[in-house]
């Protein structure tokens, strides 16, 4: 009976989910910052607003990766530069989420990379992320990027992965890395970058939000 219901709990969620848009933050556990770039994301909503036509709310809402609250949202975003644990449950809860509609967005807010992959390990055992190539319709969903991914800030020097995890032949699960592109979206006075860096950056965030929208 315990399962049932929530198999009803989280069938509704998914239902709702599909007519909403929204975005949250995802709070993760390990000790890494999830926090970080707290005028990213507000300000990548109000160009989506003010640009593509969404509706969304400025604030966004911060969920917790076990809660079943995340099914209310169709797109998560998540970021930091430290470790990422998922225990058992959040992975499953997870899996359950994108496996059911959802979309999840990490941005490498530099050095995430190592422990994010471990614990993706966890969560989708013997999945392996593909890297889009430019041709893929998320870098032309409204703005072009015929090279792929831009690069925002250079931290090492190589050069920016945009990293897939697919169900069936969905795109579920986008991890950008070596682009930052969150720094991007946070005020101008935060990292000084120049307007057009900026602005790249937000259009392929509002790429981004509009494929997960319409996918």
């Amino acid at each position: 009976m315990k399962q049932l219901t929530y198999c009803i709990i989280i069938l509704s969620l998914v239902t709702a989910h599909l007519t909403a848009q929204e975005v949250a933050i995802l709070k993760y556990n390990g000790g890494g910052d999830w926090y970080a770039n707290p005028t990213a994301l507000p300000n990548l909503i109000k160009f989506c607003n003010e640009n593509v036509g969404t509706l969304m709310n400025e604030k966004p809402e911060t969920v917790e990766i076990s809660s079943s609250t995340i099914f209310q949202y169709p797109f998560l975003h998540m970021t930091g530069h430290g470790n990422v644990v998922f225990s058992d449950e959040e992975a499953q809860n997870l899996r359950t989420y994108l496996f059911s509609g959802g979309f999840l967005h990490i941005d490498d807010n530099y050095g995430m990379a190592p422990y994010l992959k471990k614990a993706l390990e966890k969560a989708f055992p013997n999945t392996v992320l593909e890297e889009l190539g430019s041709d893929h319709p998320i870098f032309n969903e409204f703005y072009k990027f015929p090279e792929g991914l831009p690069k925002i800030h250079e931290h090492d020097g190589k050069r920016p992965q945009a990293l897939g995890l697919f169900h069936e032949n969905r795109l579920v699960l986008l991890f950008t890395t070596e682009s930052d592109l969150g720094d991007g979206w946070e005020d101008p006075s935060v990292h000084n970058d120049p307007e057009e860096i900026r602005t790249k950056a937000l259009q392929m965030g509002a790429n981004i939000v509009l494929y997960a929208f319409k996918n």
